[in-house]
């Protein structure tokens, strides 16, 4: 098993970035993570400013993996996530949906204990650890690892748990995979540009697919498969994902085209992942029991 330290970590997902590691497709690799402020608040009289952007949202990486070239598509199993004993969250002005409500920095550390977040002494609320920030490098821009895109990056999606698969563009050689942002535990939306912020340690297996066609990013989860995508706007985000579920359902699953979009307005449900990021993200969920019944199975 490899194991990539915290103290590599990059602020860009960019063709440009130094492999900090390289293994073999179907390696086994651990990563560990700075929280998104760079480990920096330690005190709750440490507010979000004192930190500045340019330590916020650091992902480790990147992981080079050989015979990855442009074209496939990496597969991420996500085997364990594991979290540090006590996770961080601010809020500020100007910052998230509640931006022009909030009148001052406030920041909250919130133990965890006995695998539930101890937000005050009446509310214990159940963590269930996630991976925000994920992704490879884009072709050829240099893309900060607070955004999300086509890449991956910063999708903030909660599904992207323990026991889920991730698939993702191979842009370039080696894919060059980075991810940092975990969360104790995050609702959608992550309103307040935050979840519980957590330093921990992520362990993934990667695998390179050759000759296949996905609507990337893609995630399966115990009994969904989910499509991703992020915009300028929100609608344009959930439009992106629903389209990419569909062309998912047509090419896979052999449906017609209208008879594919009755069955994903019957049983497919759309969610927010966030909206609080440069560009918004969505996701559309699809029953992983009906994919079965057409004996398509994930690559």
């Amino acid at each position: 098993m490899e194991f990539i330290s915290k103290v590599h970590s990059v602020l860009m997902m960019s063709p440009k970035n130094t492999p900090v590691k390289k293994v073999e497709s179907g390696s086994t690799v651990v990563f560990e993570t700075l929280d998104c402020f760079s480990n920096f608040i330690q005190k709750e009289d440490q507010p979000f400013s004192s930190v500045g952007w340019d330590k916020i949202n650091p992902a480790t990486g990147p992981l080079y993996i050989e015979d990855a070239v442009k074209g496939d598509t990496l597969k991420v199993e996500i085997l364990d996530i594991e979290i540090d004993s006590k996770g961080v969250m601010t809020t500020a002005p100007n910052l998230g949906v509640l931006g022009n409500i909030v009148t001052g920095e406030t920041t909250k550390i919130i133990p965890i204990q006995d695998g539930k977040a101890i937000f005050n002494e009446k509310i214990h609320i159940p963590i269930k650890p996630m991976i925000g920030v994920i992704g490879t490098s884009p072709a050829t821009e240099d893309i900060p690892t607070g955004t999300p895109g086509s890449h991956g990056g910063n999708m903030d999606c909660k599904k992207i748990i323990k026991g889920s698969t991730l698939y993702l563009p191979v842009n370039v050689p080696g894919a060059l995979l980075s991810m940092g942002d975990l969360h104790a535990v995050m609702a959608d939306g992550e309103i307040v540009i935050c979840g519980l912020e957590i330093p921990g340690k992520v362990t993934v297996k990667v695998s390179v697919i050759k000759n296949t066609s996905l609507p990337l990013p893609m995630l399966q989860s115990e009994d969904k498969v989910i499509t991703i995508a992020s915009a300028e706007t929100l609608d344009e985000a959930a439009k992106l994902a629903t389209i990419h579920m569909h062309t998912f359902i047509v090419e896979n699953m052999g449906l017609e085209i209208d008879e594919a979009g009755m069955l994903l307005s019957l049983v497919g449900e759309l969610r927010i992942c966030q909206v609080v990021d440069p560009l918004m993200t969505a996701r559309m969920e699809f029953p992983q029991s009906i994919v079965d019944q057409y004996e398509y199975r994930m690559p």
